[in-house]
């Protein structure tokens, strides 16, 4: 066991925070793709307020980056998304389709 384990491993969110942490200016896309995944993984692990909140910060930055690539995992998060019928989640849902609809690209949102 590594430092920073617990029990032998650690969050999905975990990694993605520390990922965003260490990411150095100039690396928007990729910086982006880790905000995605970290509000994607809180979601996955039962934090749909924390993944909420992290989601709009992650589609506030993915507006500003024109990535097909960033597009296409949008779908990551709503697949994340889709268990929670809270109001802050289904805004999440609806930013993400609108986002997702406004590049061109093949999302199935």
């Amino acid at each position: 066991m590594g430092v920073g384990f617990r029990g032998g491993r650690r969050a999905a969110s975990v990694h993605f925070a520390d990922a965003l942490k260490l990411r150095k200016p100039g690396f928007d896309r990729v910086k982006v793709m880790d905000r995605i995944g970290l509000a994607a993984a809180l979601f996955d692990e039962g934090e749909a307020e924390r993944g909420a909140a992290a989601a709009h910060q992650a589609l506030d930055d993915a507006a500003r980056v024109d990535s097909t690539l960033v597009a296409s995992r949008l779908n990551t998060l709503l697949d994340a998304a889709r268990p929670y019928g809270t109001a802050a989640v289904e805004d999440v849902r609806t930013r993400a389709r609108e986002l997702a609809a406004a590049r061109p690209t093949t999302i199935a949102a």
